[in-house]
């Protein structure tokens, strides 16, 4: 049994809507080992492991479900059982997963697609791995897995492989990599009011709202807690004298940094004091109620341990107190104990601890309410200093304590005391927070009471707090819960405060580029800083900041975690949706320009309804309005599987009868009219027509020529309505977006300075194929139509040959190349495979012309151009192409291959500009954006 690939998905993909890993398995021999065959003794040791698996419902939606599955008939297959091993590890570390899904793969026998929800990736990749591991040591001993070449193989429970330390050194690998709880209670806080959250970094930095609405947390601190304060607070010193300025309870202190000096003011106190580090935190190095100079020197060696300078201060008798304060406010009050036995007359000190700890509140780290006691050097100091040790049998209702603090990370408890805390030490409270200046604070009192006045029983302040834990607020030991968290994302998010950007999503096989690129324009023209995400980078208010291929999900976390941004506009690419999901978890408006046949054969995908169920993901996350090219068939059908609260379909047949149906019922729609002055495109939504825009005035589609930019145009425009643009600037937006090479490269470029005029598109499939050669017939051609014709080396012969038959018989000549990249073809073998395509559709030898070479290719179709010709270049390597096309002299002048030191100097701009490009596309990063995403 072995994992054969993993995928992990960041958001909405072909499996979910959320986070999930995909495992290929291969059971190999395990085939014909189902749960039934190999007995109760594997299925009662996977329970005795891990026994919430015994509260997993499965099909049939009950607790238990998934043990019947495992002993019922002939059992279950271990795809199946590694899909909910993995699961339950992330709920024992603590997590909130549930879902899972195991499927055959057809035609490979025994393997198996297994999908289960992550809440972290790292521990998601690491659960299965341990799953996988959990079940190999289950086995009878012939049917585990060989020994690897790194590693051995696992052995049975408590051999070389232990399954208890691997367990709990999976919690903490977990838990080191998960939100710590307060931070986890700020981000559930969000969720509940509808604010979307970023995670930035390993740690607890979160981001919490999109672009220039947003609000980061890191932990407790927010981005308007103030830095003085924040410093104020890590200073006990001058924390101490400020609060005894006005008058606030504080225990005496002295700030020392010598030993000696530590002694003197223990003395100069007098009775018990308290010694801890000057700026430490977590209740580390501190130790409480001695005076004795030994103990006084050992206390300051501990303290030392955590700060250059140590505090001594009195000792306050009474119970340590958490007081919460946020936005002025005391939220919540909580009496902390500290870790702690209480005897029985029988039994010894490691006895009860280990009683303690069988408490199921209890567990490693922070993955439940309370933590572990542990018998550690600190505890045996504690047990020590009352005289006793590990086998010491306390006497009945003794209590023995193990920590000389009450923090919960070391086992304490914590009692909510909200509710009879006295107003006095409520107002006390909310006095000293707002004296440091924090947004924030946790005050550390005191008090024998919490219940009665600080003025009439005395108490102190020991410290105030800067990012406050909120764990033993929001899941104390004992008493009410409380939101702690709720209040500070309301602090950050008043009710009515946006927290969200519009977003738009766009995918289809051709066309998505520049129908973003569009959308993006239109958005600015109204206004807005959009950030778009297309194939050849990320651009913010219409300047590349990244190159590359940006149409996953990594660059939708740029555009939205960008503080200028407003509007987001996501180019989304079969690639990024194949291999790692949606970068966002749901968007305002989606839209599917077109399912056409490009990369079939590829990662699975080999029909047009399994690439149909890809690109459906956008529009089933749409919340606000799905856009659907009515047109296509394929797209049609993602009607019904979306639930967005508007369905806009975008049609060039005014007869459309579906259409047609839908505006009757007060549907949303755009849909190309004929009028006296042409085509226009309409909208029409609730009952209401809306003439937009006739097509001849759009630059981009050559007076209404270029039939695929209109519908481009049409989706573009359909999906700026939804987002609530007005029309007047999406007709400004239209009016003024043309299909320069620098405005949409490769995207029907257009170079009439020569005596011909030269086309040049990246189509590389026989759809966008054959919408430019259309194009080629419908524009006015005195001479000769020349084409130049590639397709990508990793397509399947028959998408080659479609890519001929899509341009024979509509060209006076056609060159046949091959793109810089083989992708595992010999070197002449894609243009041999098209020129043998364009023979069999009637086209003559002497029209067909092999050039393998991409620049020799151009070149010769360049010369071949005379006064009134059309040459259209399908192009690879787009900067150099049209580099090559624009300085190109029909004198003859210019090289066969055209190599930059060879060619007339530029402008500094144009240079610049040619250099950028030229990067990205060699790079072979480029070349993969440019092949494999752009889709």
């Amino acid at each position: 049994m072995r994992i054969l690939e993993r995928s992990v998905y960041v958001g909405p993909s072909q499996y979910a809507h959320f986070p999930v890993i995909r495992l290929v398995l291969d059971l190999e021999a395990l085939e014909a080992w189902p749960t039934g065959r190999l007995g109760a003794g594997f299925v009662d040791g996977l329970v005795a492991a891990l026994p919430g698996l015994a509260e997993h419902g499965c099909s049939y939606k009950q607790s238990g479900g998934f043990l019947r599955r495992m002993r019922e008939d002939e059992g279950t297959w271990l795809g199946h059982v590694l899909e909910h091993v993995a699961i339950e590890l992330q709920n024992v570390a603590g997590e909130n997963v549930t879902f899972g899904r195991t499927r055959s793969i057809d035609g490979r026998p025994g393997v198996y697609s297994v999908v289960y929800q992550y809440a972290q990736r790292e521990e998601g990749i690491a659960a299965g791995e341990l799953a996988l591991k959990l079940l190999d040591s289950l086995l009878p001993a012939e049917l585990r897995a060989e020994p690897g070449p790194d590693a051995p193989a696992p052995g049975a429970p408590g051999e070389a492989w232990n399954w208890s330390t691997a367990r709990d050194q999976f919690i903490l690998y977990a838990q080191k990599r998960a939100l710590g709880p307060s931070t986890a209670s700020l981000v559930r806080a969000a969720e509940e009011r509808g604010i979307p959250w970023l995670r930035l970094n390993a740690q607890s930095l979160i981001q919490l709202g999109h672009g220039k609405y947003q609000q980061r947390i890191q932990a407790t601190v927010t981005g308007r807690t103030p830095y003085i304060a924040v410093q104020l607070a890590g200073d006990k010193d001058e924390t101490n004298r400020i609060l005894h300025s006005l008058g606030l309870p504080v225990p005496r202190q002295v700030l020392v940094d010598q030993q000696s000096a530590a002694v003197q003011a223990a003395a100069k106190l007098g009775g018990s004091v308290v010694v801890k580090p000057y700026n430490g935190n977590h209740g580390r190095g501190i130790t409480i109620d001695i005076s004795a100079p030994d103990d006084v020197r050992a206390a300051y060696q501990a303290a030392l341990l955590h700060s250059k300078s140590v505090i001594v201060e009195t000792c306050i008798p009474g119970d340590d107190h958490r007081l919460l304060v946020v936005n002025g406010e005391l939220i919540a009050a909580t009496r902390r104990t500290p870790g702690h036995v209480r005897g029985d007359g029988q039994r010894t000190i490691a006895e009860l601890v280990e009683q303690v700890n069988q408490d199921p509140r209890r567990g490693v780290g922070h993955e439940k309410v309370l933590t572990r006691l542990e018998l550690d050097a600190q505890a045996e100091m504690m047990m020590a200093r009352a005289g006793y040790s590990a086998d010491s049998v306390p006497a009945a209702d003794e209590v023995v304590y193990l920590r000389s603090t009450a923090n919960l990370s070391t086992g304490g408890t914590a009692t909510d005391v909200t509710d009879i805390i006295h107003p006095d030490n409520r107002d006390m409270a909310v006095r000293a927070v707002r004296a440091i200046g924090l947004d924030v604070g946790g005050v550390d009192f005191i008090t024998t009471n919490i219940a009665e006045s600080y003025k009439a029983i005395g108490g102190g302040i020991c410290e105030v707090n800067a990012a406050p834990g909120f764990r033993m607020h929001v899941a104390p030991s004992e008493g009410t819960p409380r939101d702690a968290a709720g209040p500070v994302i309301d602090m950050l998010f008043p009710p009515g405060t946006p927290s969200r950007v519009p977003i738009a999503a766009i995918t289809g096989t051709n066309g998505k580029t520049t129908t973003a690129r569009m959308l993006a324009h239109i958005a600015k023209m109204a206004g807005y800083t959009p950030g778009l995400t297309t194939t050849d980078g990320v651009y913010i208010d219409g300047q590349r900041t990244v190159e590359g291929d940006m149409t996953g999900p990594v660059s939708a976390r740029m555009v939205l975690s960008d503080p200028h941004v407003d509007l987001a506009v996501l180019e989304t690419a079969r690639g990024g949706l194949v291999r790692a999901g949606m970068g966002v978890p749901e968007v305002d408006v989606g839209a599917v320009i077109n399912v056409q046949a490009d990369h079939l054969g590829l990662k699975g995908i080999d029909t047009l309804e399994q690439l149909a169920q890809i690109k459906r993901v956008v529009v089933e996350v749409a919340r606000e309005c799905a856009v659907l090219n009515a047109d296509d068939p394929n797209v049609l059908k993602m009607s019904g599987y979306t639930d967005a609260k508007v369905i806009c379909y975008v049609t060039m047949n005014p007869a459309h009868p579906l259409v047609r149906e839908h505006i009757r019922a007060g549907g949303r729609a755009c849909a190309l009219e004929a009028g006296v002055n042409g085509q226009m495109i309409t909208l029409y939504d609730k009952g209401s027509h809306i003439p937009l825009i006739w097509t001849h005035l759009i630059p981009a589609t050559l007076e209404g020529r270029a039939l695929h930019n209109v519908q481009n145009a049409m989706v573009a425009a359909a999906m700026a309505f939804s987002l609530g643009i007005k029309l007047d600037p999406i007709r400004q937006g239209l009016r003024t977006f043309d299909t320069t090479f620098f405005q949409v490269p490769g995207r029907m470029n257009v170079f009439s300075e020569h005596p011909f005029k030269v086309l040049m598109d990246y189509g590389h499939n026989a759809h966008a194929v054959g919408v430019m050669a259309d194009l080629a017939q419908r524009l006015d051609v005195a001479g000769r139509r020349i084409v130049v014709l590639a397709g990508p080396g990793d397509r399947r012969d028959e998408d080659l040959r479609a890519i001929a038959e899509a341009v024979a018989g509509k060209f006076d000549h056609y060159f046949c190349r091959r793109d810089d990249s083989l992708r595992g073809r010999d070197g002449d073998e894609v243009p041999r495979i098209i020129a043998a395509a364009l023979r069999a559709h009637g086209v003559p030898e002497a029209a067909i012309s092999i050039i393998p070479d991409e620049q020799q290719a151009i070149d010769a179709a360049l010369r071949m151009g005379q006064l009134g010709d059309l040459v259209l270049v399908f192009a690879d390597a787009l900067a150099r192409s049209w580099k090559q096309i624009t300085r190109f002299r029909p004198e003859g002048d210019v090289p066969r291959a055209v190599e930059r030191a060879e060619t007339p100097a530029l402008e500094p701009l144009d240079e610049a500009l040619y250099s950028v490009m030229e990067g990205v596309v060699r790079d072979e990063r480029g070349l993969r954006f440019e092949r494999e995403a752009n889709d």
